[in-house]
């Protein structure tokens, strides 16, 4: 189908969008139900409305905005992603899924083309993590792997507002049913790959045919506080140099065990945090991601090991709380077969690839056939202001992405 998608269009929304909280060094902070993600909101819902699109709100704030097809009966495909963004994020990750999906459907409002199914753009809400934990949690409300009510009710890290109330401050506590979203017949996602692969290898695509599972829990050690000049070090029961050694030891697990996976120690808190004081407790988020469910659970299970026997050297409690995990994700081959087709036609150079960052579409595809369109970015740097990616990869994206979600809003078989 020959749309005119207008790669200049997508850019400069990608610009515009990015001048809502910037940051020094080119990248922006715009919390999840922040004013400023209220704003971003508001400007997708204008551009949105400008071409014909009704925009819906749900009661965890993510955004619907629909076009309608030939057929009213059929199931729409979703595509989409998420505007909110890291404190010391880029301009990219996330937008361009979003705006992607947004130039897709312009191009069909200019064209006067009607698809046999509605196509919806989904904008989910706090997908990031950094501000409401755990990340991806309106699409897990939505999808029905978190309740509604455990959404709403989530302490906001920094000041420990409830995400409900901030959803309230913002005015974007819609009344649309949350599970409504499940009712689609595919869900495509595009975002930048935030990995150096694709870049390294010369390919302008990645076509992700799923995702590492993972675990994340708050580890929480407990000692004894005690003052720093007067209590010898032997009779220490030191929280943070007991949660050091175990993070050292989670570390060598990883390496042993399987490199090729990833731990990461995302938050450390110590307590009391005060000067000239031994703390007695510490606090940490800790996670493993691999490809494999069955080796994920090795290296918990010797963590775990690792840590209790360190608490016992030295005369801690250690407790591992999980709060954020999945299998590994399979996203759905028809649709991946039909990125792939699109890349070919557009001359394209892709692989596949498996995804270590979660993403909406892991919920999604819980629910419905999902895949996900990966460009490269720049040195695979991202959550972090110097993201960038080149218009190329933006539009060649952008059009493989369009092929493959007409296709299947086209497709008998959905």
């Amino acid at each position: 189908m020959n749309l005119p998608l207008s790669p200049d269009r997508l850019w400069d929304r990608l610009m515009e969008m990015a001048r809502i909280g910037p940051i020094p060094g080119g990248g922006n902070n715009r919390p999840a139900l922040s004013k400023l993600d209220g704003e971003a909101r508001a400007l997708l819902q204008r551009w949105g409305e400008e071409i014909g699109l009704s925009v819906t709100v749900d009661r965890l704030g993510n955004m619907a905005l629909r076009r309608e097809g030939r057929d009213p009966a059929r199931k729409p495909v979703l595509v989409g992603s998420h505007l909110d963004t890291q404190p010391s994020g880029g301009k990219f990750d996330g937008p361009y899924g979003v705006l992607a999906g947004l130039e897709i459907l312009h191009a069909l409002h200019e064209s006067g083309t009607v698809t046999e199914a509605p196509i919806v753009l989904v904008n989910w809400t706090s997908e990031e993590g950094c501000r409401f934990s755990p990340s991806m949690i309106g699409a897990a409300g939505a999808m029905g792997i978190l309740s509604e009510e455990t959404v709403l009710n989530a302490p906001a890290i920094d000041d420990g507002e409830r995400y409900g109330d901030a959803l309230q401050a913002t005015g974007w506590a819609g009344a649309a049913d949350p599970a409504a979203l499940q009712n689609a017949a595919a869900y495509f996602e595009a975002h930048i790959e935030q990995g150096p692969v694709l870049e390294a290898e010369g390919h302008d695509l990645g076509i992700v045919t799923g995702g590492f599972a993972t675990e994340r829990a708050l580890v929480t050690v407990t000692g004894e506080t005690s003052h720093a000049g007067t209590t010898p070090m032997e009779m220490r029961r030191d929280g943070v140099l007991a949660a050091c050694e175990m993070i050292a030891a989670g570390e060598a697990i990883l390496y042993r065990l399987a490199p090729e996976g990833r731990m990461t120690v995302c938050r450390f808190m110590a307590d009391p945090g005060a000067d000239g004081v031994v703390p007695g407790g510490a606090r940490f988020a800790f996670e493993y991601r691999h490809p494999s469910n069955e080796t994920l659970r090795r290296l918990l299970d010797e963590a775990d090991a690792a840590m209790a026997a360190i608490a016992a050297r030295r005369k801690v409690s250690v407790v591992r709380e999980p709060y954020w995990s999945f299998p590994r994700v399979a996203f759905d081959e028809t649709l991946a077969a039909r990125l792939r087709e699109a890349a070919e036609r557009h001359g394209a150079r892709h692989r596949d690839i498996l995804s270590g960052a979660g993403h909406d579409a892991y919920h999604a595809a819980a629910r419905m056939p999902a895949v996900m369109l990966f460009i490269p970015c720049h040195g695979g740097v991202s959550h972090h202001p110097s993201e960038s990616i080149s218009r190329e990869w933006a539009e060649k994206g952008l059009r493989v992405l369009a092929d493959a979600v007409i296709a299947t809003a086209n497709s008998k078989d959905q």
